[in-house]
């Protein structure tokens, strides 16, 4: 694919995400997106056939910017037990500046949250795939005892992913160290359930 057709799709990709925030899903029309974007019709019939599919488009090219913050994080070096807090930490963070760059939770654009889901499918088995590595480190540097860390990774994700919601409403807090220390209040509770016993 040339440059200028991955700049033209990214272009009718994010003016469809603005537009989607704005206004909502439903309350944009195709027709919208091509002016807003000032390519014609023809040039947006030419990436995507309908509105669902650049809906997903939007989801994924959000989605990515999320995977690219969270390999930043697995791609450090740190010892297991740090890169694991720094990654939810990254990853509820991320999760909520998504949000807030598209509207708020009970906005249009997250109504569907099914839709969302399934877009999301092959995001979350990277995600888990990401945990699944960082267990793994820390079990070879003696930090974590874990016999099967492919479903420890898949616990992780899915309790995560359940606290994205309380966590963008501000409802979980003591997630950031305190003070300059490393002291994580509620993530004690993980490490009390996986770091190796001395």
């Amino acid at each position: 694919m040339s440059v200028a057709i991955i700049k033209t799709r990214d272009k009718l990709i994010e003016v469809a995400r603005q537009l989607f925030a704005r206004i909502g899903v439903e309350n944009t029309t195709m027709n919208d997106i091509a002016t807003a974007s000032a390519k014609g019709r023809r040039t947006l019939y030419t990436y995507f056939n309908n509105k669902s599919e650049i809906y997903n488009a939007v989801i994924e090219s959000e989605l990515k910017i999320l995977h690219n913050s969270l390999e930043a994080v697995a791609d450090k070096e740190l010892p297991a037990d740090e890169k694991l807090l720094e990654f939810i930490f990254t990853r509820l963070e991320s999760v909520k500046d998504v949000v807030f760059r598209n509207g708020t939770l009970r906005a249009d654009f997250f109504r569907d949250i099914w839709r969302v889901e399934n877009v999301r499918k092959s995001f979350d088995l990277k995600e888990i795939a990401f945990m699944e590595n960082i267990l793994n480190e820390g079990v070879r540097q003696g930090i974590f005892e874990i016999a099967n860390t492919h479903s420890m990774a898949i616990v992780l994700h899915h309790a995560f992913k359940g606290l994205e919601v309380p966590y963008i409403r501000g409802i979980v807090r003591g997630l950031k160290p305190v003070d300059g220390k490393n002291t994580y209040s509620m993530i004690n509770l993980l490490f009390n359930g996986i770091k190796k016993k001395q």
